[in-house]
């Protein structure tokens, strides 16, 4: 019977070539993607995997090998531009020390290695911008076996032994570190964040294969009805309905497994161009982008086996009998019990609020499957949906159109559905996607900081740890003062005595720093005086506001600003013009100055982050422009074949008078109320699914996405009652007075 079902498929003419190829194509472009973003997955792991060395001085590391113990300090977050930079250095003790991966020997005092970006970076950049930062000669390049990212900024640099020993941070190690250790602030964090980019591109794989199997039920369907003469002939030598249906549904199937196919090429394709996408804020290597023999066995089959369930639920109520003729028998009305699935996906959502599970594989199995219940539940819920909407209609209506539409969409109402759902799966993942990555967007786009808070370098200590020196050398000063865009300098001393202690801080809370008002009134960003004060109680933290403070009074110290000139100094709050020349080099100064303390910028880490929002926007473009246009030819292709099974009722109504105008009416409502009907649904199943995932994932609110997101969904539904108008001028075609006979 299958090989009877394949000559078939393949022998039906131009029509059947056209309908084959069309299925196929969407099948490869759905698998090609979703490949994509399972490779994705793997290769957000093989990043880290590789950046698992970094953590070799961690201080929770208990792995110890009978070998020559290895210095090893990491200098702690540097940056350039926004783009962060990992610098650990090492000192031998001798010949059998153990050498990181990506390098051939340890570097000697006075040379450093680093990555392929970071070298180019320091050929290409003025040494009093970046290069000075680091005493000695580069020696040679960094390799892919201890890197994330092709842009991935790394530098490892030989030091003398006895003085490494001495600064904060070292200690000895004998092994390099192949598993994240049990750490928390001492490690250093290298490679890309995983747990939430792993979650999205896990949802959208989802999101992109129920389009596609839609697609192909809807194709199937159109198939059989078109071909219900052939059908009809075969049921006369005695094939019998269960045959017809496997016969109809191995087209599917055929074109299924040749999309799947093709689907892989299509991935080795994109691989490519997946790979420079920064999903992560930095691009992958394109050998990371690689798949499982699992992964590959599961698509493989699941999508041709996904494509056949789907092409005989299509037809599992078409009969074709012997006279030729396509009869549906009349399904029974859909049970309230069909929204079960949808809330308790919601509810699965909901009971995670507070509850966030503490693993990236636990986050991944609570959210993907609260999101694919969500989604399966609103296919299962459309259809009692439309029936309740359509009975709610006839009961208020007294126009023929409408009547009959309605009443039609009331008797089967899953019929009516099944034209949109494609279109309302789509709208929901794009809804969800814009409104969580919207709101992510915006409460971390403050931390690029406003102009004010931009322009400044902040050099000190860490909370809890010693003054960064007892005084500030005058030649610093006068350093800094003398680069280009230099505009303001405040230096915040220690407070030993407490003075100006706020009773309202916590216990633990560090005391506030003494600033000279002299020092305020350059750097107006972080507040000021009161009248009159000539020394203010700066809190912890206020001099890295993510917004400018210069409406804040802050409390004066009872203490003289000569006093407090001979207090030692925490750290150094820079303002400069705001170029990027200004600021790279101020903090290259204090770096050399004050080698074990860091300079923090506001947008240092914002940069980052912005980038890997910029990539995770770039997704949701992704599943926009792949979703949408499936969903639309699934919609097309659904009507067409609404018409098909009804061309006849449809020719006896314009027997019987029915003027052509009022049947048109008919289908443009019966697809087009389901499409805004349950179109409201799926936006507002969106917002309450995206909010569940950001207050437990990462306690945010949500935040309405704006005019531009409500302007695509209006332009969005105005294309698809677009595509339904398109395919009406088919009716008067397919319900001449012909298609009123039984042969």
């Amino acid at each position: 019977m299958i090989t009877f079902a394949l000559r078939l498929a393949v022998s039906g003419g131009r029509q059947a070539v056209a309908r084959l190829l069309t299925i196929t194509a969407a099948t490869a472009v759905g698998v090609g993607l979703l490949l994509s973003t399972l490779a994705a997955v793997n290769a957000v792991g093989a990043a880290n995997d590789r950046m698992l060395w970094s953590n070799s001085g961690a201080k929770s590391r208990t792995e110890t090998a009978n070998v020559d113990p290895l210095w090893w300090r990491d200098h702690g977050p540097e940056f350039y531009d926004g783009k962060r930079l990992l610098y650990i250095e090492v000192a031998a003790t001798g010949p059998t020390s153990p050498v990181p991966p990506g390098m051939a020997k340890l570097p000697a005092t006075g040379e450093y290695y680093a990555s392929p970006a970071l070298a180019k970076l320091i050929r290409e950049t003025p040494a009093d911008h970046l290069a000075d930062r680091f005493p000695g000669r580069l020696v040679g390049e960094i390799g892919k076996a201890a890197l994330a990212s092709p842009d991935s900024l790394v530098l490892v640099e030989g030091q003398d032994r006895t003085a490494l020993a001495a600064r904060p941070g070292a200690r000895p190690i004998t092994t390099i570190a192949d598993r994240l250790p049990d750490c928390q602030a001492d490690c250093p964090g290298g490679g890309v964040r995983g747990d939430a980019m792993t979650l999205i591109l896990s949802v959208v794989a989802g999101a992109l294969l129920f389009p596609v199997v839609i697609f192909i039920g809807t194709a199937t369907r159109l198939s059989a009805a078109t071909r219900e003469q052939r059908y009809a002939a075969m049921r006369l030598v005695g094939a019998t309905p269960r045959q017809i249906t496997a016969i109809a549904a191995v087209e599917s199937t055929l074109a299924a497994v040749a999309g799947t196919v093709l689907g892989f090429v299509v991935f080795l394709l994109l691989r490519p161009l997946v790979a420079t996408v920064p999903f992560t804020g930095e691009r992958f290597f394109t050998e990371d982008l690689t798949l499982t023999a699992v992964q590959c066995a599961a698509v493989l089959l699941g999508v041709p086996l996904a494509a056949a369930v789907a092409a005989r639920l299509a037809l599992r109520r078409v009969t074709v009998s012997p006279l030729g003729v396509s009869r549906r028998a009349t399904p029974k009305p859909p049970s309230v019990w069909r929204v079960a699935p949808l809330l308790a996906g919601l509810a699965e959502l909901a009971w995670f609020v507070g509850r966030r599970p503490q693993t990236t594989n636990g986050q991944t199995a609570a959210y993907l499957t609260g999101f694919l219940v969500v989604m399966f539940g609103l296919v299962v819920a459309g259809p009692w949906l439309t029936m309740a909407v359509a009975r709610l209609v006839a009961a208020r209506t007294s126009r023929p159109a409408t009547l009959i539409a309605v009443r039609r969409l009331a008797d089967d109402p899953k019929a009516g559905f099944r034209s949109v759902a494609g279109l309302i799966l789509a709208l929901f993942v794009t809804t969800a996607t814009v409104a969580i990555i919207g709101t992510i967007d915006l409460n971390r786009g403050a931390l690029s900081g406003d102009p004010q808070t931009r322009v400044a370098v902040e050099h000190g200590v860490m909370a809890g740890e010693p003054p960064m020196t007892d005084a500030l050398p005058e030649r610093v000063l006068a350093d800094l003062r003398a680069v280009p865009g230099f505009r303001g300098l405040a230096v915040a001393h220690a407070n030993p005595d407490g003075l100006a202690h706020d009773p309202d801080a916590p216990p633990d809370w560090p005391e506030a720093s003494l600033v000279s008002c002299a020092d305020l009134a350059q750097t107006p960003a972080v507040g000021h005086c009161a009248p009159g004060a000539a020394v203010a109680a700066v809190e912890p933290f206020g001099f890295l506001s993510l917004t400018s403070q210069a409406a804040k009074e802050w409390p004066t110290a009872p203490i003289t600003a000569e006093a407090v000139d001979r207090l030692p100094v925490l750290s150094l709050y820079v303002t400069t013009d705001g170029t990027t020349a200004a600021k790279e080099r101020v903090r290259t100064l204090l770096s050399r100055a004050f080698p074990d303390q860091h300079a923090r910028m506001v947008q240092d880490w914002g940069s980052a982050q912005q980038k890997e929002l910029a990539g995770w926007r770039q997704l949701a473009d992704v599943v926009l422009l792949t979703t949408l246009p499936i969903a639309g030819c699934s919609l097309a292709v659904s009507v067409v074949a609404g018409l098909s099974d009804r061309r006849r009722p449809f020719a006896m109504l314009r027997l019987t008078g029915a003027p052509l105008r009022m049947l048109r009416a008919v289908i443009g409502l019966e697809s087009a109320l389901p499409l805004l009907v349950v179109s409201a649904l799926a936006i507002g199943t969106g917002f309450a699914a995206a909010a569940m995932f950001l207050k437990s994932q990462m306690d945010y609110d949500l935040v309405s996405p704006g005019g531009v997101f409500f302007g695509l969904v209006l332009v969005g539904l105005a294309s698809s009652l677009g595509i339904i108008a398109s395919t009406l001028p088919l009716l008067k075609r397919i319900t001449g007075p012909e298609a009123a006979r039984n042969g």
